[in-house]
Parts: structure tokens; sequence; C-alpha cells
């Protein structure tokens, strides 16, 4: 993997991160960090494993990636637990 597509990824991972963690009512434990590492690994396995579908950017297929990173970051939310926000 280059340069190129590894930044492409991470930027994908890091959007959804920061949406997951406005959006799910449970965050991921450790934080905006690990949610973005989550992201990280869904947006690869989207990207390396799902059907070709949508635009492509330096290779790297922008749909499946964005559906397996927001994906593996909804779940892990789910399946740890997390933490609940509260608004106070």
């Amino acid at each position: 993997m280059g340069i190129v597509p590894f930044a492409i990824f991470l930027v994908i991972a890091a959007s959804w991160a920061f949406v997951g963690e406005l959006v799910l009512p449970r965050s991921v434990p450790g934080g905006f960090l690990s949610a973005t590492l989550i992201g990280f690994i869904g947006a690869w396995i989207g990207g390396s494993m799902l059907w070709h579908l949508g635009p492509d950017l330096a290779g790297i297929p922008l749909i499946p990636s964005i559906l397996g990173s927001a994906v593996l970051i909804f779940f892990f939310s789910l399946i740890t637990g997390g933490h609940s926000h509260t608004w106070d």
C-alpha cells in the first residue's frame, strides 16, 4: 500500500470516527483514536473485499471503503458497549 491509498483510508476512517462519536448513542471505548483505527480497518476491509461500486480515488473504491468503515465502527460500538454520551 502506497502513501496515497493510506492517506485516503485514514481520511475516510477519521471522518467516520468523528461522525460516529457524534451520532452513535454509545461511543467506541478509547475515544476518537481507537474509532479511527477501527474505521481504518473497516475501510481497508470494505475497499478490498466488498464489491467494486462507485468512483475510485487513487485506485480505492470509495463507496465500499466508506461503508466498511461506518459499519465496523457502528458494530464495534454496539458490541463493546462503550460509554453513553451525557448531554448536560
